[in-house]
């Protein structure tokens, strides 16, 4: 039973004995925490006063901005998500609204408050981070209520439903058809005050700005042989804009090197209003550099803020117009999602969003859902695979490129609250493990199928397991859709140098949230 299954409220108070809501008359939070405890006696408090040892590294910054700091002449910028969070001004804030601030979204990332606080602030609840009105994915939008399917309502953890068919998907018309495919597209969220002590995710001096941003990383010749800038070099003309010392061999182009997401995004909405596809698939990398900035373990009812604000400025404000709105995106994590060097980041959430939008679609690490094209007469089953144990190593192993990297994860890292990894140390064998099981499933389902055509997506590119694959066009797989690499490749099957799984393989890797 994980921990987190079976939870019981608790108040415990400090000091002398208060009535549970009373508050100080100068509106500061009670002196009390509220603290879920777990059936085997473990506790973990959820609000606390902001003198709670929690709150230790923001309680001197907290109590300087609600005393003097508000009327900084640099407060507006200072405090610009207090109106989402606390619901007020920052001027109108009370103390409790500035523990709720650095609770949610810190101005600094050194001064932030372990604990929301749990009264005395202006928009209650103050647990929240969305002034009162949290978001929930407890029923995706457009279902009854009556419906308690997947395709409805959340599981209880993030594995909940893996392998479960995702209801299908009927289309209608005699129309020319169209899919579309796009992978490693979520930029950085520069404008994301992160929480948890976690760093601001932004590369260069003016990184820090709304919808996405770019990860510099070098630049290589076009067979990708030879190293021209490498990533220090690349951030210092980011930093200059193309100007001296930028060197000549970066080839930086400001508009383009510095908006990638955007160019592509753009080029995509123009197709898409030509072309009207009826679903996206989406191959993974949403959310560079780590996916979404929070640790894994919310609860799957439940979107947190950092969720939102990655969703809203990375995915929604850029994949919006004609051919494109309120259009499927069938997705799949890749291995930035899951945390990219680490193993810990809040993949779960991914998933939680599934039931809080009416047109992302990923319910599980690995599930199956299939299009009927009605008046055509055809129709196609989808089984969407996560293959990132590709990049699950042991924990010695490349730090950089390795979730389960023992440098870069906390020694007491853990997504057990998720069914995830629950150590370092199981980490490579967890992945491993869940290839193994997705490997049995798409295995025993692929020869009973009925459809027309049968297409499997995932994240690791064409070249990867081409054994199993191989082993799955015997059965009648018809293709398959990667990502991973960020380039568009398209590989036949008489690409017999380098394709030994007798298929058509598309690499779809060029979305553009990061700068080869």
């Amino acid at each position: 039973m994980s921990l987190f299954t079976s939870l019981l409220a608790v108040v415990l108070l400090a000091g002398t004995v208060a009535e549970a809501g009373s508050a100080k008359q100068n509106g500061t939070a009670l002196r009390k925490s509220v603290v879920q405890v777990a059936a085997n006696g473990a506790a973990t408090a959820t609000c606390g006063p902001l003198d709670a040892p929690e709150n230790a590294q923001c309680k001197e910054v907290v109590e300087w901005a609600a005393g003097g700091g508000k009327w900084d002449t640099k407060a507006g910028s200072w405090y610009r998500n207090m109106p989402n969070i606390a619901g007020v001004k920052h001027d109108q804030a009370t103390l409790a609204d500035f523990q709720r601030l650095y609770y949610c979204a810190p101005p600094g990332k050194d001064k932030f408050c372990g604990l929301p606080p749990c009264t005395g602030c202006s928009e209650p609840p103050c647990t929240d981070c969305f002034a009162g009105h949290q978001l929930y994915a407890s029923m995706r939008p457009g279902c009854d209520g009556n419906d308690r399917s997947i395709g409805c309502v959340p599981p209880k953890t993030a594995m909940g439903y893996k392998g479960q068919h995702w209801p299908t998907t009927v289309v209608h018309g005699a129309q020319e058809m169209h899919i579309f495919a796009i992978g490693d597209w979520g930029g950085m969220d520069g404008s994301l005050d992160t929480a948890q002590g976690r760093l601001n995710i932004v590369a260069y001096d003016w990184g820090k700005r709304p919808g996405p941003s770019v990860f510099p990383r070098s630049r290589w010749n076009k067979a990708h042989t030879v190293q021209l800038c490498d990533h220090k070099q690349l951030v210092e003309c980011f930093n200059t804009r193309g100007q001296p010392p930028c060197i000549p061999e970066c080839g930086y182009v400001p508009g383009v090197d510095d908006n990638p997401q955007i160019l592509v995004a753009e080029a995509f909405k123009a197709r898409a209003a030509l072309k009207d596809p009826q679903y996206i698939l989406n191959v993974g990398d949403n959310f560079y550099w780590g996916g979404i900035e929070k640790t894994c373990g919310e609860p799957m009812n439940k979107i947190a803020y950092p969720t939102k604000h990655q969703f809203d400025q990375i995915f929604e404000g850029v994949y919006q117009g004609a051919g494109l709105s309120h259009k499927p995106w069938f997705s799949v994590l890749g291995n930035h999602d899951w945390g990219g060097f680490k193993f810990d980041n809040a993949w779960d959430q991914q998933m939680s969003y599934t039931w809080a939008s009416n047109r992302w679609v990923l319910p599980a690490p690995y599930y199956k859902t299939s299009v009927s094209y009605a008046d055509l007469g055809f129709d196609v089953d989808y089984y969407f695979l996560d293959s990132n144990f590709v990049d699950a190593k042991p924990p010695e192993e490349d730090p950089n490129h390795n979730m389960c990297s023992r440098k870069n994860n906390k020694p007491s890292a853990t997504c057990g609250a998720a069914d995830g990894p629950t150590s370092v140390d199981s980490c490579p064998a967890w992945f491993a493990a869940l290839w193994a099981e997705q490997k049995d499933w798409v295995t025993q389902l692929l020869p009973k199928s009925q459809a027309t055509w049968q297409i499997a997506v995932t994240h690791f590119p064409c070249g990867h397991e081409q054994g199993f694959y191989k082993g799955l066009a015997n059965m009648g797989l018809d293709l398959l859709v990667t990502g991973h690499r960020h380039d568009q490749e398209l590989w036949f099957p008489d690409d017999y140098a380098k394709n030994h799984m007798g298929i058509t393989c598309i690499v779809t890797g060029g979305g553009g949230w990061n700068h080869l």
